[in-house]
């Protein structure tokens, strides 16, 4: 292939963006995910005449998943992640092996000429689910916070486990020996050593950035270059670059409230997601594009052979995901208590709650039947199943070809392509008639019991401060703010009242509080009119306008996105 001109690159990337903005746009407006609509482009694309970009994987493996997994764990919570550990770990490690090792079988019984430690590569490329599209449909359609959390959890730490999987199945196959004790001790070292790393570098980078909390820029540089670094340096360890940097993110993202200033906190959100959105949409893109190179290599396979491959493949990734859910979920009660509790439905959000009695504990940690069909349904897989299997060798130590490479490669995207489109676009129909959603006037509620105690803790301090205080002046600002915070106080009682008197799980609307917010952005929008005016009149600098719309901006970031949330 001839040298391609920084031009024709330019083109090409800007092209990818134009089509990644059409993409999440029309997908905003039909309600489907973005996620399992790129794919579809990306073939559509593949199939005309004109290059294609190949999946290089060692790229989407070291640039693009660490700041991807980083951006999850940092809007993840470590509180809620541990308290549903158990069935994160259930999901993200023993399934993950327990696929792996059924495809591997599968393969060696029935697919001719599989070796087990192939199949097991493909089953362990096709086993770690992508949380992407499934969180985006959960998200807009109310998924109760619990099954969010497991989604987002098992997302974080299932790459980790599959790629130390593959490692070891590509170091059987290809003729360096293969025995179990070796196999789970490299297992256990990867990840120990990984979750070493990631609590290293999360302690470097709270060190790093406390005196450094005044200039968001440089905490943005800083939490740019950490999901890098952590990976990096796992890597080089030989531990788990993807747990180093889940672990990271998981700290970062819970000390980052004490850590950083507000003002870097929100810069850095937007700039992450900003990231999330360009890198997402080019690996789902990239995706579709990869349909022609795996299907040329098809062609020495029989028809058989192929479709009996592809269904232990997608069949073992449909059919086990709900048998394990159902399993675990129906283990004793004892059997639970020894594998360790779990959060209640009241501690899905991250206050701190009085636990209730431990009879409800039990009974409520488990799923429910509609919950099990939408974890089962949540299981897309994604662009780390391709990078994965495409880091197979090409020929094995011997310098024979790597058994049946093309084969695992036209299995794996097989798989990505029916999960993440079929069940990618499925999933919030699938939601919705289980009807299942997130109870909206107990999180409204929780919310403004928090408000209202933060208000009470500074009217408290004012208290203090008056007493410590005697000068006028200062005596009648504690005043001022003292009345300001009264009056949000009473406002917040006002809105949990209401609250607590709601009988349903949708939250009650006020006509009162949607007005208050239409003529606030009414004012805001006639403010913003003016200051322009003054700015093309000469009688504002451009400096000063930009000053001024940001205290604005800022202003109307505070109100809520739907007029009823509060």
């Amino acid at each position: 292939m001839g040298v391609v001109s920084v031009e024709s690159i330019l083109v090409f990337v800007l092209a990818a963006v134009a089509v990644v903005v059409v993409v999440r746009w029309v997908a905003d407006r039909i309600g489907l995910p973005a996620a399992a609509l790129l794919p579809i482009v990306g073939i559509a694309y593949a199939l005309l005449p004109g290059p294609n970009v190949a999946l290089d994987p060692d790229i989407i493996l070291t640039f693009v998943l660490p700041p991807l997994l980083y951006s999850a764990a940092l809007d993840s919570s470590l509180l809620a992640i541990r308290r549903h550990l158990r069935t994160v770990v259930s999901l993200s490690v023993v399934l993950v092996l327990l696929t792996a090792l059924v495809i591997g079988f599968g393969f060696a019984w029935f697919v001719a000429g599989a070796t087990l430690a192939a199949g097991i590569a493909v089953g362990a490329a096709a086993a770690p689910p992508d949380p992407v599209a499934a969180l985006a449909v959960g998200r807009r359609v109310g998924l109760p916070p619990k099954l969010l959390t497991l989604i987002q959890g098992e997302g974080l730490l299932n790459d980790a486990t599959a790629l130390t999987i593959l490692s070891v199945a590509v170091t059987a196959a290809t003729g360096a020996g293969f025995s179990f004790p070796s196999a789970l001790g490299l297992f256990l070292f990867a990840a120990a050593g990984g979750i070493a790393v990631g609590v290293l570098v999360a302690f470097a980078v709270r060190l790093l950035s406390r005196p450094l909390s005044g200039d968001p820029l440089m905490v943005n540089a800083v939490s740019l270059a950490t999901p890098f670094a952590a990976f990096l340096i796992a890597e080089r360890i030989h531990v788990s670059g993807v747990l180093a940097v889940v672990v990271a993110g998981l700290i970062v993202g819970h000390q980052r409230p004490r850590s950083t200033s507000g003002a870097s906190r929100l810069q850095t959100s937007a700039v992450w997601r900003l990231v999330d959105f360009l890198l997402e949409g080019f690996v789902f893109l990239l995706i579709g594009q990869q349909l022609p190179a795996v299907v040329r290599g098809l062609a020495k396979y029989d028809t058989s052979t192929i479709v009996i491959a592809v269904a232990i493949s997608v069949g073992v990734v449909l059919l086990l995901r709900p048998l394990w859910l159902i399993l675990t979920q129906s283990l004793p009660r004892s059997l639970h208590t020894w594998l360790g509790n779990e959060g209640t439905d009241a501690d899905d959000t991250d206050g701190d709650q009085t636990p209730p009695e431990r009879p409800e504990e039990h009974r409520n940690q488990r799923l429910n039947g509609r919950e099990v069909v939408a974890m089962t349904w949540s299981g897309t897989r994604g662009v780390i199943s391709l990078a994965a299997i495409f880091t197979l060798p090409l020929t094995t130590d011997s310098g024979a070809p790597f058994p049946d490479r093309d084969l695992l490669l036209f299995c794996t995207f097989v798989v990505v392509l029916v999960t993440l489109v079929g069940q990618g676009l499925t999933f919030a129909p699938i939601v919705r008639g289980l009807g299942l959603r997130a109870n909206e006037t107990d999180q409204a509620r929780q919310r403004n019991e928090a408000r209202s105690a933060s208000v009470e803790a500074a009217l408290a301090t004012l208290d203090e401060l008056e007493a410590q205080q005697h000068d006028d002046i200062q005596a009648d600002v504690i005043d001022t703010m003292r009345r300001q915070l009264r009056a949000r106080l009473a406002r917040y009682q006002g809105r949990l009242d209401q609250l607590r008197e709601a009988d349903s799980t949708e939250l009650p609307v006020s006509p009162r509080y949607e007005a208050a917010l239409h003529v606030r952005r009414v004012a805001i929008g006639a403010q913003r009119e003016e200051l322009l005016r003054w700015r093309d009149a000469g009688r504002l600098s451009d400096d000063g306008l930009r000053t001024l719309e940001r205290e604005l901006d800022h202003e109307e970031r505070l109100l809520p996105d739907r007029p009823a949330r509060r």
